[in-house]
């Protein structure tokens, strides 16, 4: 599903008029039916409910006007609220103004004396529907409109609020609460989210929201190179949920090899290779530093081990290459994941970097693996290789050079371009983990929560994802890598559930890798 900005959104509309033949009124038109039949799926028989509907002077305000006349043909009689002049309509507004207008009575309230004056007899309503705004905040509330949103909590303490498109106050594009905002229990959107919707830090004022079509036909934007940024759905990962063949063997399914461990970081590369067990490798294979392999062998019973040469730390050492020994290992194994529990000893650094330039198959690399190219990010060779960065944005940071904050304030941007310039795929982590891919496309995974803010998590996702690879060597890179973000994040979803937030730990996310597969197989039944 594709993440619209404001103005792309726009566009879509005006290409729909264009060369649909679905006139801008009929968008709108479209639009105020869905959400009647929102508020009829979501909150049942509407006869039950008095409604209050607040309209502005926009688009907005014209879809609001529409669900109010839509209500009133089914028998219901919402109240309708005009906060502004109607002499300040235009377009598609004005022309649903006056269509409501024909039927019912609408107030026009413009100043706040007024507004108290009018909602006096609204006690008891039970529901209320915000089409101040939408997507067309530029500037904070102020003056008429801000005193109004200040006073809803005061006015109609117990209703329900619906936001169309999106709580008036909320920037489309960022999120961002730029001054005060309504607080919607729900908000309906139309033909494809929007940036607020899926990167908002205030995600309690938008509340559940949903997608509805107005009549944008899907090629329309599925087909439009610029439209890069994309929801990942559980449609997208259904593949996962797909019945193996019954003549296979364990070789059919991969062989992961975890180039990882070491004194004191044993349990990081033990957790890798039992996700990537988890997750349906065939087989899955830890090289280590000779002393870390006993402590490593004993977490998993299914789970092999080579001892590699050590350093005086207690890391791998570039013995490890220079003997051979290494290539000796990686022969005829399907994917390499690199980094966890590795440690960050210099020499064990140079082997890392080493390494993961030598060997030719797919290397997922997280953790002190990716530490090994701070600040050297451009000997990291690419070309006709697939290489999968999965950093934290503190790790991010030591790979850019940028600012946390700064990364922080553009992910999904500094995500993209890290993708395209170094040709490898880039998973982001963090709340709405970013899957970038070199072609520039960019995925937003919803899946996943606060409990998974443990250590070994990322560990476990490493594991996931060179499971995957090793599965799927046929399958877009693109599409692998984000389903691994993704089932990781169920998975996570599902341990919560059992087991709460708070008390979560990565190798709960392990084991509840398969209820998470469960979960996709019944979605696509």
């Amino acid at each position: 599903m594709k993440i619209l900005t404001a103005a792309e959104m726009a566009r879509i509309d005006r290409l729909t008029a264009e060369g649909a033949g679905i006139s801008s009124l009929d968008l709108m038109e479209n639009a105020g039916s869905a959400v009647v039949q929102f508020l009829e799926d979501e909150f049942g028989p509407l006869g039950q409910h008095k409604i209050v509907a607040l309209c502005g002077k926009g688009n907005n305000g014209g879809d609001g006007m529409v669900a109010a006349r839509h209500l009133h043909e089914m028998g219901f009689t919402p109240h309708v609220f005009l906060l502004a002049d109607p002499q300040s309509l235009r377009g598609d507004a004005a022309t649903n103004y006056g269509r409501l207008t024909a039927l019912m009575p609408v107030q026009v309230v413009q100043d706040y004396v007024s507004w108290g004056g009018a909602v006096a007899g609204l006690d008891g309503t039970t529901m209320v529907l915000d089409a101040l705004l939408g997507t067309g905040l530029s500037k904070p509330l102020e003056g008429f409109l801000l005193e109004v949103v200040q006073s809803l909590p005061r006015v109609f303490p117990t209703a329900r609020i619906v936001a169309v498109d999106l709580p008036s106050g909320l920037s489309a594009d960022t999120g961002e609460l730029i001054g005060e905002c309504v607080h919607a229990d729900a908000c309906v959107t139309f033909t494809a989210p929007k940036l607020a919707h899926i990167f908002s830090p205030a995600c309690e004022q938008i509340g559940k929201w949903v997608v509805r079509s107005i009549g944008t036909p899907p090629e329309l934007l599925e087909s439009d190179p610029t439209l890069w940024l994309n929801l990942l759905e559980g449609k997208d990962v259904s593949w996962l949920a797909e019945r193996r063949r019954r003549d296979t063997h364990k070789g059919t399914y991969g062989h992961v090899l975890v180039l990882g461990g070491s004194v004191g970081k044993t349990g990081a590369a033990a957790m890798c290779a039992r996700a990537a067990l988890r997750a349906g490798a065939g087989l899955a294979t830890v090289a280590t530093a000779k002393i870390a392999l006993p402590m490593i062998a004993s977490y998993s019973m299914e789970v092999m081990t080579e001892a590699l040469p050590e350093t005086e730390m207690g890391t791998v050492s570039t013995q490890a290459l220079e003997s051979g020994r290494l290539d000796r290992i990686a022969e005829g194994k399907d994917v390499l994941a690199v980094g966890p529990g590795l440690g960050s000893e210099r020499e064990t650094a140079s082997l890392v970097r080493a390494a993961v330039n030598k060997f030719p198959q797919p290397v997922v690399l997280d953790a002190d693996g990716l530490n090994a190219f701070a600040g050297c990010t451009s000997t990291l060779q690419t070309v006709g290789r697939v290489r999968v960065l999965t950093p934290h944005p503190g790790e991010f940071a030591r790979l850019t050079g940028l600012q946390i904050s700064e990364i922080l304030g553009r992910r999904v941007e500094v995500a993209r371009q890290f993708a395209r310039q170094r040709g490898v795929y880039l998973v982001l982590k963090g709340y709405r983990t970013i899957v970038a891919s070199p072609d520039g496309t960019v995925r937003v995974n919803p899946t996943g929560n606060p409990g998974m803010a443990t250590g070994g998590a990322g560990d476990v996702l490493t594991g996931i994802m060179a499971s995957l690879l090793a599965q799927y060597p046929t399958r877009p890179v693109s599409e692998v890598v984000a389903a691994a973000v993704y089932l990781h994040g169920l998975a996570g979803d599902c341990a919560a559930w059992e087991k709460g937030e708070a008390s979560l730990v990565a190798g709960d996310i392990i084991e509840s890798l398969p209820a998470a597969f469960r979960s996709l197989s019944e979605r696509t039944q």
